[in-house]
């Protein structure tokens, strides 16, 4: 039986309360709500939904159970698309551009179209890598009550009796143009058809997957429902809970930033590092903090990986894909021995209602499985991303060091200007072991768009070259890079950073053990070079581009493209 519901103080009264409102409600009844539909809270439930790729083709589905959740509820759900670009489509060509600026965008779309039709509450169902963080950005902008759904991996492929991602593919780009005999044209044709069986995201702890358990970890999606692959329909069940939790929380009043606070900033931040997630998360948590107040730059989470330990075997790191992490128990098990340990603070709160301490309760930590170990017996003793800073990146630097052997390099650099003239260096094997490759103004602005360089480090990886050079970029990498790869190095070459100074046969150091990344060049020598510099004209003087390079921030802080919490006047939710 419905309830009477109290719109006196939700946003929806903006549209459905009043004879003023009679023209607004007409709509309402042309799509077929009656009038006590109209009465309900409404509940934006915003997917990703496209063809683009397969990350998002289950994602209608899944929203489509959403809102039989909200209806079990005594809601009203209203779906409605939002964009994405897919990196696995966009990677390795202009496409790429556009990838980072999709974030903000999600964001963006999902704020107007809930303020321009007075939602109360939002579920937001996402599958690939900026989606996540675009959706949870807008979730922390609005402060409406709010549920986030990752849509689920994709399963592994198998191919000569192995399982296999698209980053399988990818390597073996490298490894065909090297001429390997073990990568002929005939049997990379044949793994590019069998590697992503159907619908789902990246199957290792790639962005997307990393950006899912941050979900999950910092409380704003249902513990466990980002482990099962997306082609299982058993997924929908979460994403009806989903719906039903949402209008527990419109009764409660729990909101976002209630959820979101320094210590859960903190524990996704753990969580990254304990399962060696990708390097964007270093990008995504300051962006996802900016919206809402909490002081959580690269530095603070470059402190937290420093101190945790790897402990979840998970590729391109380690031997394992999503759906082994899922089965085994996935970020509730990971959360267990991590909290027992004293890594969690397990009283913050989860759109549950409960707090991680009492949800863990329930949770007995499986020592028998192969996939997450006790974080007493790690891996490595600490995280699998680190935070670099020294003369080449002052602002800092960040490097996914799981599944990495050694943990220093030093070598000359060699200089690109842009991805492409490096890809063709690649191709033709034009690079020597021990080179330092330093692709620049692939900056936020200076991309503009800031681009992952999967095709790049992939083919190096496929050349097996992986570990005898290292890269550096002031753009990012995909979580599925490996190697000595370091990204997100600021001041960006755009802005006159020290790595748009850097000269063929420089002498680069890394040292992820002590976070350092240096130039062999005094003050004086990079100050002579700095007064003859200027920046790059881009090729994108106006459009979509154009617009982000002149409102987007340092990397460090996030890319963000707008003031955030502190340039706040009023949150949606109050009015």
């Amino acid at each position: 039986m419905s309830k009477t519901w109290d719109k006196s103080k939700l946003p929806s009264r903006h549209v459905t309360e009043g004879a003023a409102r009679a023209p607004h409600r007409s709509y309402y009844y042309a799509m077929g709500l009656s009038t006590a539909d109209i009465k309900k809270p409404f509940v934006g439930v915003a997917s990703c939904w496209n063809e683009a790729a397969p990350c998002n083709t289950a994602l209608m589905r899944q929203a489509h159970a959403v809102s039989d959740g909200v209806r079990n509820a005594d809601g009203t759900p209203r779906e409605f698309c939002t964009i994405t670009v897919t990196d696995g489509i966009a990677m390795g060509h202009e496409g790429m551009r556009s990838s980072l600026v999709s974030r903000d965008w999600i964001a963006d779309t999902v704020e107007l179209t809930m303020r321009g039709h007075s939602y109360d509450a939002l579920v937001g169902v996402a599958g690939c890598d900026k989606s996540l963080p675009g959706m949870m950005m807008a979730m922390l902008r609005l402060n409406v009550p709010s549920v986030f759904l990752y849509g689920g991996s994709i399963l592994p492929g198998q191919f000569e009796g192995r399982d296999v991602t698209v980053l399988d593919v990818f390597e073996a780009v490298g490894a065909n143009s090297a001429g390997n005999p073990d990568m002929s044209d005939e049997k990379l044709a044949v793994l590019e058809k069998l590697a992503c069986p159907g619908d789902g995201a990246c199957g290792g702890q790639f962005t997307a997957n990393t950006m899912a358990c941050v979900s999950e970890a910092i409380g704003l999606a249902l513990p466990l429902s980002s482990a099962l692959p997306a082609p299982y329909e058993s997924r929908d069940a979460y994403a009806v809970a989903s719906g039903e939790t949402v209008m527990r929380l419109v009764e409660t009043g729990l909101r976002p930033r209630d959820i979101c606070t320094r210590e859960a900033f903190e524990n996704a931040a753990v969580v990254v590092a304990a399962t060696g997630g990708s390097t964007n998360a270093a990008l995504h948590l300051p962006a996802m903090a900016h919206e809402c107040g909490v002081d959580f730059q690269l530095r603070d989470v470059a402190e937290i990986f420093a101190r945790t330990p790897y402990i979840a075997s998970l590729k391109p790191g380690g031997d394992f894909v999503a759906k082994d992490f899922g089965e085994v128990g996935g970020v509730p098990m990971l959360m267990k021995t991590l909290h027992q340990n004293g890594y969690i603070h397990g009283d913050c709160i989860t759109v549950t209602g409960q707090t991680w301490a009492e949800i863990l309760e329930d949770v007995t930590f499986n020592p028998d499985q192969k996939v997450i170990s006790s974080a007493a017996s790690p891996i490595t003793p600490t995280g699998g991303v680190v935070g670099l800073w020294g003369s080449l990146a002052p602002d800092g630097a960040i490097v996914k060091v799981a599944g990495l052997e050694s943990l220093q390099f030093q070598g000359p650099a060699r200089v690109f200007e842009g991805e492409a003239a490096c890809f063709e260096a690649v191709e033709k094997r034009d690079y020597k072991e021990g080179d330092v490759l330093v692709i620049r103004y692939e900056g936020p602005k200076g991309g503009p768009g800031m681009r992952e360089m999967l095709s790049t480090t992939a083919a190096i990886y496929g050349q097996g070259m992986g570990d005898k050079v290292a890269l550096i970029t002031d753009g990012r990498f995909s979580g599925a890079t490996r190697g000595f790869c370091v990204g997100h190095v600021g001041p960006e070459a755009q802005d006159g950073g020290p790595i748009a100074l850097i000269e063929d046969g420089d002498m680069i150091s890394l040292d992820a053990e002590k976070g350092t990344i240096e130039v062999h060049l005094t003050p004086a020598e990079l100050e002579d070079r700095r007064r003859k510099w200027t920046p790059r004209q881009t090729a994108y003087g106006s459009g979509t581009l154009a617009k982000f390079a002149k409102l987007v921030g340092p990397a460090h802080l996030g890319a963000v493209t707008h003031e955030g919490f502190d340039g706040e006047r009023h949150v949606y939710a109050d009015i």
